[in-house]
């Protein structure tokens, strides 16, 4: 009998922390589920997210660089996901040809049901469409016959884009709502992981808690199910489906 196909996902972060706000709940939920979660985080964000760690003085960005590799990989361990790092730099974040293909050689390898990443659009920071554009494109690139003849292509996974800080200015609506009530202690747990970012704790506890509403709200709110913590995500591609129920 042959055995059942790995379900997987793959998660495109910009940098060591954004996976864990934004898709924490996605992950643990997946992996709770049996999915094989892999998240690439593009940089660590020494540069531009660090301000706490810099603060403490005699830092170098090679110890900045290590705090937020250790803070990343106890989340995602918590999470169930596992993680590598590109270490391309932030602020500005660059991808040249070879990163390209790297990401694309993951993709090959992760083989992902879906994947999640940035939004497109985002006024108050570039290095996060750029990853954006860096995950879609090295999907295609994954899709391509012609890239690495012989190796297994990637079909086409969805691809949703998680929540940026400020929605309203990065065109970004959700039409996903993910209810991680079951998970969120886990996400809040991967959060308090992030200690160089504390002042977004509170944050983003309260962006679950709204979308939580929304999300009750859209399954109407005398069902029984009991929805608190949501994430909400928009999807580039349209689903493609037999039925609309």
């Amino acid at each position: 009998m042959s055995q059942p196909i790995q379900k997987s996902a793959l998660v495109v972060s910009a940098h060591s922390a954004d996976f864990v706000w934004r898709a924490g709940g996605a992950i643990a939920l997946h992996a709770q589920q049996g999915y094989q979660v892999h998240v690439v985080c593009l940089s660590f964000g020494e540069r531009g997210e660090s301000a706490k760690l810099w603060r403490k003085g005699n830092m170098t960005e090679e110890t900045v660089k290590a705090h937020r590799r250790e803070e990343a990989q106890a989340a995602a361990e918590i999470l169930g996901a596992s993680v590598e790092f590109f270490d391309i730099g932030d602020y500005p974040l660059r991808a040249d040809k070879e990163t390209l293909f790297r990401l694309a050689d993951v993709y090959r390898h992760v083989q992902p049901h879906f994947v999640l990443t940035h939004s497109m659009q985002d006024p108050y920071n570039y290095d996060h469409p750029m990853a954006s554009n860096l995950a879609q494109e090295a999907r295609i690139i994954a899709q391509a016959e012609g890239y690495r003849p012989g190796e297994p292509v990637v079909q086409a996974p969805p691809v949703y884009c998680f929540e940026p800080h400020q929605p309203e200015q990065c065109n970004w609506k959700p039409d996903v709502l993910l209810d991680i009530t079951s998970v969120w202690e886990k996400k809040y747990q991967a959060i308090q992981c992030m200690q160089g970012q504390e002042h977004l704790w509170e944050y983003y506890t309260r962006v679950a808690l709204q979308r939580g509403v929304q999300a009750k709200r859209n399954i109407g709110i005398t069902a029984a199910r009991d929805i608190v913590h949501a994430e909400g995500f928009q999807s580039i591609f349209p689903r493609v489906t037999e039925n609309l129920a």
